[in-house]
Parts: C-alpha cells; structure tokens; sequence
C-alpha cells in the first residue's frame, strides 16, 4: 500500500497536468472594448466554438489596460485599437505588441449637441480631443481636412497642437480621455469622438457627425498579440474567424456604415 500511494499521486498529478493543458489548448482570452468589438467578437464566438475554442471575451472601458494585461500575459490577446495607437504605446511603454490581422474601420467624427453644421461653430468654440497621441493626431487631421485649422504637415499621423500653424476661428482646445468625451458633448460646443464610444454613447456617427472620415482612413483596427503567440493556432483561428464572411454581414447589416469592414 506504501508503495501504491506515491505512484498514485504522481498519476494524479500526470492527470491534472494533462487536464491543464487540454484546458489551456481550447480557451483563448481576449480584451475588447464595449462597442463594436466585444459585440462583433461575440458573433465569432460560435464560430470558434466549432473548432473546439472556448472565447473569453474581457470588456474594458479605456485604451491602456487591453494592452498592459496583453504584454504582461494576463490576457491572450486584444481586438481594440488602431496601428498608430500600438506604435506609440510600444514606444511609450517599451512593450512589443504585434498587429495579427486588420479587421474594421471606424470612422472618426466630430460631434455637438449645440449646432447642427460646421458652418455655425462660432469663432473661440470649445473644441475637446482626445489625449492619448494616436487619436489627438487623429481629431487634428480631420479638422484640418476640412479647413477648420492647419497644420505643418497635413499627413503627420503624430501632429500635436503645437503643429497647428493657422486657426481662423480661434477654436479654444481642451485635452481630455477618449472614453469621457461622450460625457462632456453637452458642455462644449464640438467634440471629436472615436466611433466606439460614439456608439455606446448612442450617437450614429452616419447621421449624427458634422464631420466624419471617409471609407479611405488609415485607421482599420486590429487584432493585437504579443510576439511569442501570434503564430498560435488560437490566435490564427480567431484571426481567420474575426475576417470571415459571417462578421463581414454583421457589421454592413448591423452598424450600417458606422462601422467597416477592412477585409
């Protein structure tokens, strides 16, 4: 019997061992903000789950911690932000992300709750931005592609508002987090607001934005990984899930252009 014990406990352990890795084998975590992400990730859900995945699909409401849990292997993956956003929190955090595949477009917009055109913003408007340097830069070059300000370099997708050289109707500037602009449209007379949390505010960035991005921005949003499993079979099946024609359909049906596919 004192013999049996240790060879039982070592099968147990051999067990457990096995039964782990079976379960890390079929789950895959990923980070997501609300709208349209985590919604677009649960169409894929069933998707993956005729592959034998499990998706855990974790919602947050900012743009840092996807990619902090991300690098520091707490989560798989994230499905949240543009490229221009990961190069410069790679470069700003010294952490080494990676793009798996470019999904969808979401038009950037500008929004009031004061004025119903561009033409009737009054010269000192309150104008609020974004914070983080990817989308400030990008709130800078859409006002500039239309002619409300401009800039040394029309195309700098780094622009700051140090970078304006020409302001004509004197707009007054104010920096804030993406995620609070929603919160503050009815206090200023204009805010450039990304589209997933014009969506989640209730805005249709088609009907409700005097100033959007055309089907052309550079601005497609990706999957993102860490380097060491990009190339995991998980993470390639989500990849080839998130541009498969079933989430093609959902987002031309259900965002109605507010949304694009970028496949």
């Amino acid at each position: 019997m004192k013999t049996l014990l240790p060879l039982l406990a070592a099968t147990l352990l051999a067990l457990a061992g096995c039964g782990q890795k079976a379960a890390d084998d079929t789950h895959l975590s990923v980070a997501a903000t609300a709208v349209p992400h985590a919604e677009i990730l649960n169409v894929v859900k069933p998707l993956l789950a005729r592959d034998g995945i499990i998706l855990d699909i974790k919602v947050f409401a900012d743009y840092v911690q996807p990619n902090q849990q991300v690098a520091q292997k707490q989560i798989d993956v994230n499905y949240f932000q543009t490229e221009p956003y990961l190069d410069q929190f790679n470069r700003e955090r010294g952490t080494h992300l990676v793009t798996v595949v470019g999904v969808h477009i979401e038009p950037f917009g500008a929004y009031s709750h004061k004025y119903k055109s561009i033409a009737e913003l009054p010269d000192g408007a309150s104008v609020v931005i974004p914070n983080d340097p990817s989308n400030n830069s990008r709130a800078l070059l859409l006002l500039a592609k239309n002619g409300l300000i401009t800039l040394a370099d029309p195309n700098d997708r780094l622009a700051t508002l140090k970078d304006i050289t020409a302001n004509p109707k004197n707009l007054k500037f104010r920096e804030m987090e993406a995620a609070m602009l929603p919160r503050v449209l009815g206090e200023v007379d204009l805010a450039l607001i990304n589209t997933n949390y014009a969506l989640a505010a209730k805005l249709d960035p088609v009907k409700d934005a005097l100033l959007i991005e055309g089907k052309d921005s550079p601005y497609v949003n990706f999957l993102v990984s860490r380097d060491d499993n990009r190339d995991d079979p998980r993470v390639q099946k989500l990849a080839k899930a998130l541009t498969s024609p079933e989430v093609k359909a959902f987002i031309q049906s259900h965002y109605q252009g507010a949304v694009l596919p970028a496949f």
